[in-house]
């Protein structure tokens, strides 16, 4: 699969962290958006087998398959550029500044939350007729994973900011891993498997 040493892929990583600072804002808007709608997608996919089936091992083993269709199209997450574009500025490249890694992190978050909430007022639609029917099984766990993700910390006051806090390092550790991944390899079977490995851990972990 045309494996890579970590020493051969760690320039390769700078590299791209130093592009994607000097991005135009147009195209950083663009592929982040694009980035957040796969994805929310696939989270919705991979919602539905899990509900379908009724094994929620069987959602996590799908649900990488967006996240490797989203980094092979070249579209940026921002836990993607969190890793990336600070090498840039600690290998100290021409023209790298804090402010320009800050200006690609607003963008890219902008970007990814544009076109996550598309795709979730998309869903909604669909899974209620235009808002006129109950939302069915799917979209009921939809909901109800989402509000385990916001109001389900609240009743355990400051442990549990510490708990959400941690589950989403674990997370931004695992994507960041998947990123990493997509360049041990110049093949697209390898850099698909690089990246399967976290994506799919994080999210049967529930992080």
């Amino acid at each position: 699969m045309s494996y890579l040493a970590p020493a051969e892929f760690v320039t390769k990583m700078v590299d791209a962290g130093e592009s994607k600072i000097f991005m135009s804002t147009r195209d950083t808007l663009i592929r982040a958006y694009m980035a957040g709608a796969i994805l929310a997608l696939a989270a919705a996919f991979a919602v539905t087998v899990a509900v379908q089936t009724g094994v929620f091992l069987i959602g996590a083993i799908l649900f990488p398959v967006g996240f490797c269709m989203l980094y092979l199209m070249g579209f940026d997450l921002l836990t993607g550029v969190f890793v990336l574009c600070p090498l840039a500025l600690l290998d100290k490249r021409p023209g790298v500044t804090i402010g320009g890694v800050l200006r690609n992190w607003g963008l890219v978050f902008l970007g990814n939350f544009g076109g996550a909430l598309t795709v979730a007022f998309m869903m909604a639609f669909i899974f209620t007729m235009g808002f006129n029917t109950d939302p069915g099984a799917v979209g009921a766990k939809i909901a109800a994973v989402g509000e385990a993700r916001t109001l389900g910390y609240a009743q355990y006051g400051v442990d549990g900011w510490f708990t959400i806090f941690i589950r989403g390092m674990l997370c931004n550790w695992m994507v960041s891993m998947g990123v990493v991944g997509a360049m041990v390899s110049t093949s697209v079977s390898g850099k698909v498997i690089a990246m399967w490995m976290p994506i799919m851990l994080f999210f049967f972990m529930g992080f």
